[in-house]
């Protein structure tokens, strides 16, 4: 049976420490705390910068964050009363789309947001506007989800850091992003109107070691939760309008996720990791942790909002 099975004060007495054996126990017991929101679901499948990206993702303003972890994984004490620890199986069968979907079914109508440990949202101006801001212009703009692009971090000496995670050293591709239309089965594989598959980075570069359908980069990572609203497993979602880059009319906002998580998984296999010396190439610029860049790079884009 699920039950929280710790629950308490911190040592000095700052607030209470949460933690669930379960998304239903969560659910049955705190589903209140999921008012308001936004809110973001972290998935920590190892311990690579798990309270870096927590902390990230509080400080842009998201409330209340969901870490969903192994019992195994540490957690910061200081994090201990700011976040919700869920346990959570990385294994388990579709294990990300399961909890996003459970959550949506059981807290519709709010903006929720989700990505891995290692992983870091940016958005045009996320240094100086919150998440809840940049939310209520894009909700106004009549649009319930956000294209987010998962652009690639690695670290630039892989002898220093062979997990290939840095932040003090951390690197990305300048160029070689694309775009294809997206086939519609159900229309005789005619273009789907205003959806589009992207590619580049680390999986376009290293796609040899990739499975053809993980190689895009394109992810739904910020949408309004709905009863019957369903998370498929290349990260789209079952309401064809939430899978849209932009409005019929003009474009809107679209937001990037720093992510280390391909670079740890070509690291970590053993059929990738010994001919790969370097991430680096011609392509690469050292990431300065600012929108600006992304920015004059074309990796985000502003819309209307300014």
């Amino acid at each position: 049976m699920h039950q929280i099975f710790a629950q308490g004060r911190q040592g000095s007495g700052d607030g209470v420490v949460m933690r669930y054996s379960g998304l239903e126990a969560f659910l049955r017991r705190d589903r209140g705390r999921l008012r308001g929101g936004p809110v973001a679901l972290i998935f920590c499948e190892d311990q690579a910068e798990i309270d870096t990206t927590l902390r990230h993702h509080l400080q842009l303003g998201f409330r209340p964050v969901l870490a969903f972890m192994a019992p195994h994984l540490a957690l910061a004490p200081d994090l201990t009363a700011q976040v919700l620890r869920i346990d959570w199986d990385p294994a388990a069968d579709r294990a990300v789309p399961h909890a996003v979907d459970r959550l949506s079914e059981a807290a519709p109508g709010l903006w929720m947001f989700y990505c891995y440990n290692a992983e870091f949202l940016f958005y045009p101006f996320s240094e100086t506007r919150s998440v809840p801001e940049m939310l209520a212009f894009h909700t106004e703009e009549r649009r319930a989800a956000m294209l987010t692009y998962v652009v690639d971090l690695y670290a630039g000496d892989l002898d220093r850091c062979p997990d290939a995670v840095s932040l003090d050293d951390a690197w990305m591709d300048r160029t070689g992003y694309y775009a294809l239309a997206r086939p519609d089965p159900a229309r005789h594989n005619h273009p789907k109107e205003r959806q589009l598959d992207f590619f580049g980075g680390l999986r376009w570069r290293y796609e040899e070691h990739v499975p053809p359908e993980r190689r895009k980069i394109d992810r739904i990572a910020l949408f309004r939760s709905a009863r019957g609203l369903r998370l498929r497993s290349d990260h789209t979602f079952s309401d064809e309008e939430y899978n849209t880059y932009a409005c019929p009319w003009h474009h809107n906002l679209t937001a990037a996720l720093m992510s280390f998580r391909t670079a740890k998984a070509l690291k970590r296999n053993p059929g990738s990791s010994e001919s790969i010396r370097s991430f680096r190439w011609h392509g690469s610029v050292r990431f300065d942790w600012q929108s600006r860049q992304l920015l004059d790079l074309g990796l985000i884009e502003p819309g209307q909002w300014f």
